[in-house]
Protein backbone atom coordinates (compact mmCIF):
# COMPACT_ATOMS: atom_id res chain seq x y z
CA UNK A 1 0.00 0.00 0.00
CA UNK A 2 1.61 3.58 -0.90
CA UNK A 3 0.78 7.11 0.45
CA UNK A 4 -0.92 7.86 -2.21
CA UNK A 5 -4.06 6.00 -0.26
CA UNK A 6 -5.40 8.13 1.31
CA UNK A 7 -8.93 6.56 2.35
CA UNK A 8 -8.33 5.52 6.31
CA UNK A 9 -4.99 6.54 7.21
CA UNK A 10 -4.31 8.03 10.33
CA UNK A 11 -2.11 9.99 12.24
CA UNK A 12 0.64 9.64 15.72
CA UNK A 13 1.86 12.96 16.81
CA UNK A 14 4.02 14.14 19.42
CA UNK A 15 5.62 17.77 20.32
CA UNK A 16 7.64 18.55 23.01
CA UNK A 17 7.59 22.40 24.04
CA UNK A 18 10.60 24.02 24.65
CA UNK A 19 14.50 22.72 24.78
CA UNK A 20 15.29 19.03 25.33
CA UNK A 21 17.29 18.40 28.60
CA UNK A 22 17.39 14.90 28.40
CA UNK A 23 16.86 11.73 26.09
CA UNK A 24 13.18 11.09 25.25
CA UNK A 25 10.80 8.03 25.00
CA UNK A 26 7.87 7.90 23.50
CA UNK A 27 5.67 4.74 23.56
CA UNK A 28 2.39 3.83 22.22
CA UNK A 29 0.31 0.46 21.70
CA UNK A 30 -0.89 -0.42 18.09
CA UNK A 31 -4.73 -0.41 17.96
CA UNK A 32 -5.25 -2.50 15.49
CA UNK A 33 -2.99 -4.35 12.69
CA UNK A 34 -1.36 -1.41 10.67
CA UNK A 35 1.21 -0.45 8.04
CA UNK A 36 3.95 2.05 8.78
CA UNK A 37 3.64 4.68 5.90
CA UNK A 38 5.58 7.41 6.49
CA UNK A 39 7.68 9.36 9.56
CA UNK A 40 8.64 13.13 10.07
CA UNK A 41 10.52 14.71 12.77
CA UNK A 42 11.63 18.42 13.15
CA UNK A 43 12.88 20.79 15.68
CA UNK A 44 12.71 24.86 15.91
CA UNK A 45 16.35 24.91 15.64
CA UNK A 46 19.45 24.16 13.86
CA UNK A 47 19.87 20.88 16.92
CA UNK A 48 21.66 17.63 16.89
CA UNK A 49 18.80 15.42 17.90
CA UNK A 50 18.79 11.76 16.50
CA UNK A 51 16.06 9.33 17.06
CA UNK A 52 15.23 5.51 16.29
CA UNK A 53 11.79 3.82 15.36
CA UNK A 54 10.99 0.29 16.94
CA UNK A 55 9.00 -2.01 19.18
CA UNK A 56 9.59 -2.66 22.71
CA UNK A 57 11.79 -5.59 21.37
CA UNK A 58 14.26 -3.88 19.26
CA UNK A 59 14.49 -0.14 19.54
CA UNK A 60 15.32 0.45 15.42
CA UNK A 61 12.97 -2.26 14.45
CA UNK A 62 11.36 0.31 11.44
CA UNK A 63 13.79 3.15 11.33
CA UNK A 64 17.72 3.23 12.30
CA UNK A 65 19.13 5.99 14.06
CA UNK A 66 18.73 9.44 11.76
CA UNK A 67 18.94 13.40 12.29
CA UNK A 68 16.09 15.17 13.16
CA UNK A 69 14.98 17.89 11.02
CA UNK A 70 16.51 21.36 11.97
CA UNK A 71 15.10 24.99 11.97
CA UNK A 72 11.59 24.19 11.22
CA UNK A 73 12.14 21.92 7.94
CA UNK A 74 11.10 18.71 8.91
CA UNK A 75 13.04 15.36 7.59
CA UNK A 76 10.89 12.65 6.03
CA UNK A 77 11.50 8.78 6.06
CA UNK A 78 9.24 6.57 4.17
CA UNK A 79 9.43 3.23 1.78
CA UNK A 80 13.08 3.98 0.76
CA UNK A 81 14.05 4.37 4.20
CA UNK A 82 12.33 1.67 6.50
CA UNK A 83 13.95 -1.61 7.68
CA UNK A 84 12.64 -4.86 6.94
CA UNK A 85 12.71 -7.54 10.07
CA UNK A 86 16.28 -8.92 8.75
CA UNK A 87 17.48 -5.07 9.30
CA UNK A 88 17.51 -4.35 5.60
CA UNK A 89 15.77 -1.04 3.80
CA UNK A 90 14.45 -1.84 0.55
CA UNK A 91 12.67 0.24 -2.21
CA UNK A 92 8.86 1.02 -1.42
CA UNK A 93 8.94 -1.51 1.61
CA UNK A 94 6.22 -0.38 4.37
CA UNK A 95 6.62 -2.29 7.90
CA UNK A 96 3.19 -4.27 9.01
CA UNK A 97 2.78 -3.21 12.89
CA UNK A 98 0.58 -6.22 14.50
CA UNK A 99 -2.47 -5.16 17.23
CA UNK A 100 -1.01 -4.79 20.23
CA UNK A 101 2.83 -4.26 19.25
CA UNK A 102 4.46 -1.83 21.75
CA UNK A 103 5.78 1.36 19.12
CA UNK A 104 8.67 2.71 20.37
CA UNK A 105 10.37 6.47 19.26
CA UNK A 106 13.63 7.02 21.13
CA UNK A 107 15.32 10.48 20.88
CA UNK A 108 18.74 11.64 21.71
CA UNK A 109 18.65 15.07 22.38
CA UNK A 110 21.50 16.10 21.41
CA UNK A 111 22.94 13.46 19.29
CA UNK A 112 26.57 13.05 20.38
CA UNK A 113 26.95 15.77 22.47
CA UNK A 114 25.69 18.66 20.19
CA UNK A 115 23.27 21.09 20.30
CA UNK A 116 19.91 19.61 21.92
CA UNK A 117 16.60 20.25 20.25
CA UNK A 118 13.80 22.48 20.22
CA UNK A 119 10.20 22.49 20.25
CA UNK A 120 10.52 18.56 18.57
CA UNK A 121 7.71 17.55 16.51
CA UNK A 122 7.13 13.87 15.42
CA UNK A 123 4.63 12.69 13.15
CA UNK A 124 3.92 9.00 12.15
CA UNK A 125 1.23 8.46 9.37
CA UNK A 126 0.05 4.64 9.20
CA UNK A 127 -2.82 2.65 7.89
CA UNK A 128 -5.56 0.00 9.28
CA UNK A 129 -4.85 -3.16 7.76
Amino acid sequence: MGISAARGLFQVAFHVAGSAAANLSFKWTAPCDMTLLHVSAVGSNDGDATMTVGDSDDADEYLASFAVGDSGTPVEKDGDDFLDTDGNSHNAYYPRIADGTVVAIAVDFDGDGGTAVDDLTIVLTLAPD
